[in-house]
């Protein structure tokens, strides 16, 4: 054997013996966690940061909390695999699963299957609180926004509401209503007065006024809506391959452990403002489905 053989074979015997490794490392795969952005991104990133170390600890995996631009933009990334894991909103999610087939509802917050909406109204916009869904009629006219486009509690519901009162988006002031992009937004510009009215998520809505965010000298509720099923958890159909067998199980299993025994816990479940997580299951979403389509935001 030539010299220089030789030595390539000693240095590899003493790389070996050293226990230093000569082979390539296989980098191991990190569930990616993603949301709607349906409030200020300063509150997301705390949230969903918290939310990936807890899941971490339980699974044994590096999570990763990948933020998205919109609504639309979360559809999408799960669709192409750029999400394993995404808090969807009842449309978007039921949109998601359309696109993917396979994909697994795990999950929701206690708060969820009895969800609701609020109208708000600046209070020199003269709007008086409405006593059944009739009296929506009296928006007509008005400076209105929904939220997101594609928001279930801040557009699909409200809208499919004002619908059964007979109130197009056409009928508000300027032809049109407008779109604040998230729910924090709308309170915001109802608030100022931008806009005469809007419609939201009554947790956002809640949350708000708890923190004092919210002048009520300014703004408040005219009218709560009727209760119907919204947010939830949804996983992509290839975690087992990816993280092993029974993953899928163990990563709702492990959502569905949070409980507020531990600070990191708690905190998770007050930014959710929710006690706990509940089952979830994809024919809950049937009517969100239904009312998509009537819509034209599901094709």
């Amino acid at each position: 054997m030539p010299s220089r053989e030789r030595g390539a074979v000693a240095l590899l015997a003493l790389l070996l013996c050293q226990g230093v490794s000569v082979l390539p490392s296989i980098a191991k795969p990190a569930l990616r966690v993603g949301a709607i952005p349906d409030q200020n991104p300063e509150r997301l990133n705390r949230l969903y940061g918290q939310l990936a170390d807890e899941l971490s600890d339980r699974l044994k995996v590096t999570v990763r909390y990948v933020p998205v631009s919109n609504y639309p933009a979360a559809v999408s990334a799960f669709r192409t695999g750029g999400l394993d894991l995404v808090w969807f909103g009842g449309l978007t999610g039921v949109q998601a699963r359309l696109q993917t087939s396979g994909a697994k509802v795990l999950a929701q917050r206690d708060i969820d299957a009895r969800f609701r909406s609020v109208f708000i109204a600046n209070t020199s916009a003269d709007l008086q609180p409405i006593q059944s869904i009739n009296g929506l009629t009296s928006l007509r006219g008005k400076r209105f926004t929904f939220g997101s486009e594609s928001s279930t509690s801040g557009r699909l519901m409200p809208q499919h509401f004002l619908a059964k009162a007979g109130v197009s988006p056409s009928q508000f002031s300027g032809g049109r209503a407008g779109f604040s992009g998230s729910h924090d937004a709308t309170i915001a510009l109802v608030q100022s007065g931008a806009y005469q009215a809007g419609a939201l998520n009554e947790q956002v809505w809640t949350s708000a006024l708890k923190q004092g965010r919210v002048n009520t000298d300014k703004v408040r509720v005219i009218w709560r809506t009727p209760e119907y099923v919204d947010y939830h958890w949804v996983a992509r159909p290839d975690l087992d391959q990816r993280f092993g067998s029974g993953f899928t199980t163990r990563l709702q299993k492990a959502i569905l452990a949070i409980q507020p025994s531990t600070p990191r816990q708690a905190t998770i479940l007050e930014l959710f403002a929710a006690k706990r997580f509940i089952p979830a299951e994809a024919s809950q979403y049937k009517p969100i489905e239904t009312v998509g389509r009537q819509l034209g935001k599901i094709r």
